[in-house]
């Protein structure tokens, strides 16, 4: 599979179906779920059916959430890329990384690099960021790649206050 980003340190790819097991790693582990919103994945078939929209998403859109590897060992780190918000429509940058990978700066390295291809490539007018407001680290991650704090405001109606963060190219050549 090619990849479609390069970093220093990471490859960035579409996620295929043949990654899940490490896909089931990722989202079965409480931790990392935690502040996501969403219950950690079940079983083999659930992440399959996540895959699948994944793949879906590239399809229809031309971008997604990508596979995430150390470029030094191929091995598998989490996902970290774009996805379409339909219900907002907005462009959402996130990304998940195994624990034993936090802390280790990925995450921004990721979020920069796809920042850029996000503008540079797709030629996106606008991408947001939105995390519950105690992922302090996400939160740092937003600020540190240029991102800029919108507001603080539920994801679902009814929901508790997350912050949402947006970007522009013009933002990000700033920095």
């Amino acid at each position: 599979m090619k990849t479609l980003i390069e970093t220093e340190r990471l490859l960035l790819r579409e996620i295929t179906l043949d990654d899940k097991e490490e896909m089931f790693r990722l989202h079965s582990n409480p931790d990392v779920q935690k502040y996501t919103g969403e219950p950690p994945v079940e079983t083999i078939e659930e992440m399959e059916q996540g895959i699948q929209t994944r793949i879906n998403d590239y399809e229809k859109y031309g971008y997604g959430r990508w596979a995430s590897f150390l470029k030094n060992g191929r091995q598998f780190i989490g996902w970290a890329g774009l996805a379409y918000m339909p219900e907002f429509n907005k462009i959402d940058l996130g990304y998940r990384f195994l624990p034993k990978y936090w802390g280790m700066g990925f995450a921004t390295e990721a979020s920069r690099a796809i920042l850029t291809y996000g503008f540079d490539k797709l030629e996106l007018k606008r991408i947001i960021v939105i995390a519950m407001k105690e992922n302090i680290a996400s939160i740092r991650v937003m600020e540190k790649v240029g991102m800029k704090f919108d507001k603080f405001a539920p994801y679902e109606p009814g929901g508790e206050d997350v912050a949402w963060y947006w970007c522009d190219k013009r933002l990000i050549t700033k920095k």
